[in-house]
């Protein structure tokens, strides 16, 4: 049996996606399915997201996983994030394997958690790309690859 599950949005989704928009990406899917089981199932990462690289005379192509990291434990949302990211990616991987994957995380919560060495490790070890936002109005402060 296949079941619909109404994706609940993070509640910087939307800043996310302007933001994203104001550096002249074209949101393309929101959100973006990720199938499995034979296409049964599915789980959905919050954005999809192309771009034109005049220079590279490429097509960028992205997906994002949104998170606020607004409760008690900014690490425990952490590894809940690393564990999604790590199966959208083996799912990417099958699907679309041409889209980068990212974590979207507020800049206070990067402030906090990236100061500390072996959550860099961590971030390293998964190999997780970021891009740090501004929680009050549509601006990305930083690409991390």
């Amino acid at each position: 049996m296949f079941y619909f599950l109404k994706m609940a949005k993070d509640i910087y989704h939307d800043l996310v996606e302007q933001a994203l928009e104001t550096e002249g990406w074209l949101i393309t899917h929101n959100p973006y399915n990720l199938y499995f089981g034979g296409g049964l199932k599915k789980v959905m990462a919050d954005l999809g997201a192309e771009k034109w690289i005049v220079a590279e005379k490429n097509l960028e192509k992205i997906v994002v996983e949104v998170k606020s990291f607004i409760t008690n434990s900014n690490v425990n949302e952490l590894h809940h994030a690393i564990g999604q990211l790590d199966f959208y990616s083996l799912l990417l991987q099958k699907q679309e394997p041409d889209r980068v994957l990212y974590l979207a995380m507020p800049k206070y919560a990067y402030d906090d958690l990236i100061i500390e060495p072996v959550v860099q490790e961590f971030l390293a070890l998964h190999h997780v790309k970021l891009i740090i936002f501004d929680i009050e109005k549509p601006i990305i402060y930083q690409w991390i690859k």
